[in-house]
């Protein structure tokens, strides 16, 4: 197959959607499964392949469940090719449209304005942005106490910090629509679980940039030099280091991260960087998938569930395999 998430779709889910080549906005209720926050797209008319032709049917744009829209930076065609090969195309404009917008965000971002900027981009590019600001800030300040420049320089980002979530309090005490709370909601939880850890430096007395408590932190970093590659976002976790993955994530919430949370994000992104899965073990209902799932958003990477009964056999997890290997996406197995 050339599209590799058909792989993660029964049989009679991927006969439909293969048998719907002339119509491709048949294909818009399968959308979900292969994208997990793509409720449906926008679809347009195009220009036609011949002078004399009809004109080609495009996308552009993507909705979540939640209706947040995002424009494609360029419309994407769905003909001449058939289905499986416009869906990779999908894909690769999903990330390149998120990347632009989060460029775009990047250099919109003032602290001054901060309050109007918020709603001016999708989620998923102000939650980056505001995670590489608060690496790039926190990074400043641990360099300038070990310059000898500011011996109180966490001291200070921390009231930067509590000023900031002080701000989005209010911003969300207006009269905002329900996509705008959400993503404040989002945000807000971000920023008190970084106010936390900049209390924790403070307390451990980190003075440089390679003090444990600080490289142990999950932290964004811009990496201009990869932009041209779709990636320009860099996640580092102490050795560990990936790529953000500029999968579609919605207008999704995000888990409040306690210190165990920590813990299984270091273990799982020391695994992953060392080519190995990880198996949180624990009682029913603790939160191991969640948890997993909550650090692919937080890489922004594609992450299956996966719910195993059993009638899975070797042929089963060879397909499922199969479909991972290809699209570089993460799987849990319940």
């Amino acid at each position: 197959l050339y599209f590799p998430r058909f792989f993660f779709l029964s049989n009679d889910e991927l006969l439909e959607i293969l048998s719907q080549t002339r119509d491709p906005r048949a294909v818009q209720p399968h959308l979900r499964k292969c994208f997990d926050a793509m409720q449906s797209a926008d679809f347009d008319e195009g220009p036609p392949l011949e002078e004399d032709g009809d004109p080609v049917v495009v996308l552009v744009a993507m909705n979540s469940a939640e209706k947040e829209r995002v424009p494609f930076s360029n419309p994407v065609p769905t003909a001449p090719k058939s289905v499986e090969f416009w869906m990779c195309d999908l894909e690769n404009m999903m990330r390149q449209s998120l990347l632009d917008l989060t460029i775009a965000a990047r250099e919109a971002y003032n602290d001054d304005v901060r309050e109007t900027w918020f709603f001016q981009y999708p989620a998923a590019a102000i939650s980056t942005i505001d995670q590489i600001e608060w690496t790039t800030n926190a990074s400043e300040a641990i360099m300038t106490i070990n310059r000898g420049e500011n011996a109180d320089g966490l001291k200070d980002f921390l009231d930067f910090s509590v000023t900031q979530i002080g701000k989005m309090v209010e911003v969300i005490r207006t009269d905002l629509n329900n996509i705008q709370r959400s993503v404040m909601a989002n945000l807000i939880v971000i920023d008190v679980h970084a106010r936390d850890v900049t209390k924790r430096l403070i307390r451990d007395n980190v003075e440089a940039i390679t003090d444990f408590a600080w490289i142990c932190q999950l932290r964004y970093y811009w990496d201009e030099e990869s932009v041209e590659d779709q990636h320009g976002v860099m996640v580092r976790q102490t050795n560990a280091w990936f790529y953000y993955g500029w999968e579609y994530l919605g207008v999704v919430p995000r888990l409040v991260i306690t210190p165990l949370t920590d813990k299984c994000f270091m273990t799982l992104t020391g695994a992953l960087n060392l080519l190995l899965g990880g198996a949180p073990a624990g009682p029913a209902g603790t939160g191991k998938t969640e948890s997993v799932k909550d650090l692919g958003k937080a890489l922004a990477m594609p992450v299956v569930v996966f719910n195993c009964s059993d009638g899975l056999d070797y042929k089963m997890m060879e397909k499922f395999f199969s479909g991972l290997a290809q699209a570089g996406a993460w799987a849990c197995f319940d």
